[in-house]
């Protein structure tokens, strides 16, 4: 590893929490979707129309490099045919429902024990996520304890630009305090995390995925992070205690 990492940035999706496709918590979710609406429709057909819509969203997203609010994605994104003066409020509760009718979110094994102990270790750590939320992860933070931990927490959709654009790292890097050759960061997407880190100037790539995703597609050349890992608490056989 580099000798001189001294902050640790992490991913969420499928870094820190992993999706859990609970189908009666995706029903409630969608239940909840429908009535904030007022729509007419089924809550399946109500969100199998938002889905369609999102999809629209995120090709934008992914060319631009661009990540919109919550008020903006609900106004002119997924329910632009509704007052925007009536969605607007109700954004950011939309927003968690939208998510929660993907599935449910949980911690991947030993996260938490993990995370305290990169503290304990003397790194500096912090978040750096692409997310449409700009609530739900602080609030989650909080509720597990692990706020305390991260100085540093960079959300897509409250930044306004995404991974792989730099500047999101960059921000991080200067809310943590670190000079970017400093950093290290862990995500689980080879495409879009490896070459965003590297072109921030970030000094490590850690890639967390799935040995049998990986056996399927391998990771190709120009996406090569530093280590490979398939296991969230390997983080510590790569970062040991800082002098």
């Amino acid at each position: 590893m580099q000798p001189n990492i001294q902050a640790i940035f992490l991913d969420v999706g499928n870094t820190l929490r992993v999706l859990v496709k609970d189908e009666s918590h995706r029903a409630r979710a969608r239940q909840q979707l429908a009535l904030l609406a007022e729509t007419q429709d089924s809550p399946e057909a109500f969100v199998a129309q938002l889905d369609a819509r999102y999809k629209v969203y995120r090709q934008w997203a992914f060319e631009t490099m661009r990540e919109a609010s919550e008020k903006e994605l609900w106004t002119r994104w997924l329910l632009p045919d509704l007052p925007a003066e009536k969605i607007a409020p109700l954004a950011g509760e939309l927003t968690f429902q939208f998510r929660q009718s993907m599935g449910r979110r949980e911690m991947v094994r030993d996260a938490k024990p993990v995370v305290i102990e990169l503290d304990k270790r003397g790194y500096t750590l912090g978040i750096i996520s692409n997310v449409i939320t700009e609530t739900e992860i602080p609030d989650w933070l909080d509720a597990d304890g692990l706020a305390p931990y991260f100085k540093s927490v960079m959300l897509s959709s409250v930044f306004g630009k995404r991974k792989p654009d730099p500047a999101i790292y960059w921000q991080a890097a200067q809310r943590a305090g670190v000079e970017p050759k400093y950093c290290a960061y862990v995500g689980d997407n080879p495409k879009r995390d490896v070459v965003g880190t590297y072109q921030a100037g970030f000094g490590m790539v850690v890639i967390l995925i799935d040995p049998v995703e990986l056996a399927h597609e391998p990771i190709a050349v120009e996406n090569q992070p530093d280590v490979v890992i398939h296991e969230f608490n390997k983080l510590l056989d790569i970062f040991p205690a800082r002098a």
